[in-house]
């Protein structure tokens, strides 16, 4: 099982350098590599970041989820969420794919709004980080990790039931706003309130259960 997924990591990283080796001849000398809230141009780079940059992060995620295995400690490893650790590196491998589409876009097509489809984007990988929050077992470096629930399993349990919940509707809500043009502002408030509810749960219910004795 894990051959097959870091074989389709290793695939997404093929299928965009190939792309972007078919498309690099075509490409403008330097190409749109930053945009402000307004969703303007204000920055270029030279066409060699788009070989770098993404390609550059997958190689880093692929590593790096490789690497976690091995450096977990016994008892804190991932092998009992191996099939959604894997998954959720497949999801975090996409977003740069997506990422690359967007810059070949702009740079082959012209400057334009890229500020919406980057915020969809984000969106849709907080409702699939979401959608398996709750199968995350106890561990040292994915999901709500914060000393209360490092400190018990009964509250990363109920944290990260939660977490699912409210990444999966704060991922919904920030795809509608992108989609409806509402700005970054309300986006990113959206975000950070699905990521913060789960964070002060996590103390409040900690704090409850040490009242009643119980951690």
């Amino acid at each position: 099982m894990r051959r097959s997924y870091f074989l389709m990591g290793f695939l997404l990283l093929a299928v965009v350098l190939i792309v972007t080796f078919i498309a690099y001849p075509y490409l403008p000398a330097r190409v749109p590599s930053h945009w402000n809230t307004r969703g303007q141009v204000d920055a270029y780079s030279g066409k060699w970041i788009l070989l770098a940059l993404n390609p550059g992060m997958m190689v880093f995620f692929l590593a790096l989820f490789g690497f976690l295995e091995w450096l977990s400690p016994r008892h804190w490893g991932v092998q009992s969420f191996r099939s959604t650790y894997l998954y959720i590196m497949l999801v975090m491998l996409a977003f740069p794919v997506y990422i690359q589409g967007l810059l070949l876009w702009a740079a082959l097509k012209g400057p334009w709004d890229i500020g919406r489809a980057v915020t969809a984007g984000v969106a849709l990988l907080i409702a699939l980080l979401g959608n398996v929050m709750g199968k995350l077992q106890r561990n040292f470096y994915i999901g709500v990790r914060t000393p209360w629930t490092l400190a018990s399993e009964r509250v990363w349990i109920a944290t990260h039931r939660l977490a699912g919940k409210t990444f999966v509707a704060g991922g919904i809500a920030g795809l509608v706003l992108s989609l409806a043009g509402a700005g970054v502002w309300p986006f990113l408030a959206v975000i950070m309130a699905a990521a913060l509810v789960p964070v002060a749960y996590s103390l409040v219910y900690y704090k409850r259960l040490e009242r009643r004795g119980e951690v």
